[in-house]
C-alpha cells in the first residue's frame, strides 16, 4: 500500500467490482464481491472501488457490506454528479474505516449533446455542486471527466479546475472508449498535471479497446499520474 504522503509513489485503484463487473457474462453475487474485496485488501491495493450504490438495492448492500467489513484500503463508491447518487454513495460507505466518493460526468461534446442534453455551462455547474456536496460527506473526493480523451482540451481543463476549486483531491483522466495513443495520452496527462495544484493526485483510467491500456497507463505515470485505475 502506497504512502499517501510520498508524491512519487503510484497508487493502485482497483475497479474490478465496478468497471470489471460490466464485462460481458460477469454477474457477481454479494458474497463473491466481498470475497474479492477481501483478497484485494490482502494484496495491499490502495483503493477498492466497491460499486455504484445507486444502481440497485443489491449493489448498495454489497458496497455497504464491503465498507463495513474490509479494512486497510480506501473503499470508494461511484456516483454521478447528482445529489441522489452522492447521498446514496455516502450512506453505503458509512461503515468504512477510510472512504472516498468517486463522482463523474461526461465532458465530451458528443456525450454532452447526445447523451446528457446539457450545455457546457450546465456541466460545469453540475461538477461544482456535485463535488461540493461530496466534500460535505468526506474530504476524499475523486472527480472523473468521462470521455476525457475526446473532450475539447480547454473545456476539460476548466472542468478539472472547477472540481478542484470545489474540493476534489483526485482528478481522473479516463480514456473511456479506448481511443488514445500513448504519446497523446501522456501529453494530455502532463497538461492536466501542469494545470492543477501539486497536491491534487492525477489518476488515469485506460480501456483496452486497442490493446493499449497498459502503455497508456505507463505514459500517464511518466507524465505525472500518481494513481492508476485497473
Amino acid at each position: 500500500m502506497a504512502n499517501g504522503s510520498d508524491p512519487d509513489v503510484v497508487r493502485i485503484f482497483d475497479t474490478t467490482l465496478r468497471d470489471g463487473e460490466q464485462a460481458p457474462g460477469i454477474a457477481l453475487t454479494r458474497a463473491e464481491k466481498v470475497e474479492i474485496a477481501e483478497q484485494l485488501a490482502r494484496l495491499d491495493v490502495d483503493v477498492i472501488e466497491a460499486g455504484f450504490p445507486v444502481s440497485s438495492e443489491g449493489e448498495f448492500e454489497a458496497v455497504s457490506e464491503i465498507a463495513s467489513s474490509v479494512r486497510g484500503p480506501v473503499i470508494a463508491a461511484l456516483a454521478r454528479v447528482v445529489p441522489g447518487d452522492i447521498t446514496r454513495a455516502a450512506e453505503a460507505l458509512a461503515g468504512a474505516e477510510r472512504w472516498r466518493i468517486h463522482t463523474f460526468i461526461s465532458t465530451s461534446d458528443i456525450h454532452i449533446t447526445d447523451m446528457l442534453r446539457m450545455s457546457q455551462g450546465q456541466v460545469l455547474d453540475a461538477i461544482r455542486e456535485g463535488v461540493k456536496l461530496a466534500v460535505g460527506y468526506t474530504e476524499d473526493v475523486e472527480f472523473s471527466a468521462q470521455d476525457a480523451t475526446r473532450t475539447e482540451l480547454d473545456f476539460l481543463l476548466e472542468c478539472f479546475r472547477v472540481a478542484v476549486d470545489a474540493g476534489a483531491t483526485t482528478i481522473n483522466v479516463p480514456d473511456t472508449v479506448g481511443y488514445a495513443m500513448p504519446h497523446e495520452f501522456g501529453e494530455l496527462v502532463r497538461t492536466v498535471r501542469e494545470a492543477v495544484p501539486e497536491h491534487v493526485v492525477i489518476s488515469t483510467h485506460c480501456h483496452n479497446d486497442l490493446g493499449l491500456a497498459v502503455a497508456n497507463s505507463l505514459a500517464g505515470i511518466v507524465n505525472g499520474a500518481r494513481q492508476i485505475e485497473v
